[in-house]
């Protein structure tokens, strides 16, 4: 009698397991038609369960997945690179991306996109997923959620995302039904391709004034992390500022003074690109939100200029003799111009 209540509640607890793991995988965003960003994080994972490896990483918030082309970077240069970018990814998130990243492969050089350092806390829920919820669960992702909660937020609510998502049921598709065990990849090696063209308008109009000019301080304690991180590692670690520079999303001078002192410091460089004439960028063609972030040809710009960079100061090896590498590489450019092209058929 005993052992038949005990198979039985085993028997159930193993049922309402399964329930709940199939309801999450169904209630949770795809991010396919909309918001694709939102796959980005769990992409890399492909690469990881692949095995393949990477001379550069890129980390940051949207300055980095729609800045920096890797297939562009293999093409011109011979580097095999991946960007480990996420919507408004904050500096403690990149720390912990990176260093989970450090526990599957040692890149030589690691690009952090310095934007985020302007946000002292938590900003959205919404961005925090697109984040997180990509994350396979480990001590960095434990790490990630405590560090970016949010007023509201739960913990609980990460490890057991059907609590957050359960209310979805209304909105559900064939699209999350579809895409319920394995989604279609959105990027190529976490760029995310945008073809739209929006010109910058031809008055500039500067950010507002800032009443206190300081980047948080918690921003330079995750700094220091991410650079003790790389030196413990042997990577070398760069700072970059990409390239646009939007009233809604402004760099300041002071900010730039401190991230400059910061980086003189400890010996790190530093690259601001806004207004950096030897990349090229046309305002009138090569942006597709007014100025906000780049589009295709603002981001091939920008990747030709660092990947020049990067090939000439960092010595990085030009792996297209490598049989091995090549095969790979070349493939993934193939799908790259096969789908810059057939959206610009669609334009």
């Amino acid at each position: 009698m005993i052992k038949k209540r005990v198979i039985s509640v085993l028997s159930c607890a193993l049922a309402l397991v399964a329930a709940v793991y199939l309801l999450t995988l169904l209630t949770m965003p795809k991010y396919i038609s909309s918001s694709r960003e939102g796959n980005l994080i769990s992409e890399y994972y492909g690469e990881v369960d692949k095995d393949i490896a990477h001379q550069v990483l890129f980390v940051g918030d949207c300055e980095v997945y729609e800045s920096f082309v890797p297939a562009n970077l293999w093409e011109e240069q011979g580097i095999t690179s991946y960007v480990r970018g996420s919507p408004q990814q904050l500096i403690w998130q990149s720390y912990y991306l990176l260093r989970e990243m450090l526990e599957y492969e040692t890149p030589d050089v690691v690009v952090l996109g310095v934007f985020s350092m302007k946000y002292g806390e938590g900003q959205s829920e919404v961005y925090n997923r697109m984040t997180i919820d990509g994350m396979r669960w480990s001590d960095e992702k434990w790490g990630a959620v405590r560090s970016s909660l949010t007023e509201g937020e739960s913990t609980l609510s990460y490890a057991i995302p059907l609590l957050r998502f359960h209310s979805r049921w209304q909105e559900l598709t064939l699209e999350d039904v579809r895409y319920m065990w394995r989604r279609e990849s959105v990027s190529h090696n976490g760029y995310l391709m945008q073809m739209g063209v929006l010109p910058r308008p031809s008055e500039r109009v500067e950010g507002s004034q800032l009443i206190d000019t300081s980047l948080p301080d918690i921003c330079f304690e995750y700094l220091d992390k991410i650079r003790e991180l790389c030196a413990e590692s042997g990577v070398t670690l760069v700072l970059v500022k990409a390239p646009t520079n939007n009233w809604r999303y402004w760099w300041y001078d002071e900010w730039d003074e401190q991230i400059s002192e910061y980086c003189e410091s400890y010996g790190l460089d530093y690259y601001n690109l806004i207004d950096n004439c030897e990349i090229g960028i046309d305002w009138e063609r090569d942006t597709y939100d007014g100025g906000v972030h780049l589009n295709v040809w603002g981001a091939e710009k920008t990747t030709s200029y660092l990947g020049r960079l990067l090939a000439e100061k960092y010595c990085l090896a030009d792996l297209r003799g490598d049989a091995q590498t090549s095969r790979i590489w070349q493939e993934k450019l193939e799908k790259y111009k096969e789908e810059k092209e057939r959206a610009g058929q669609n334009e």
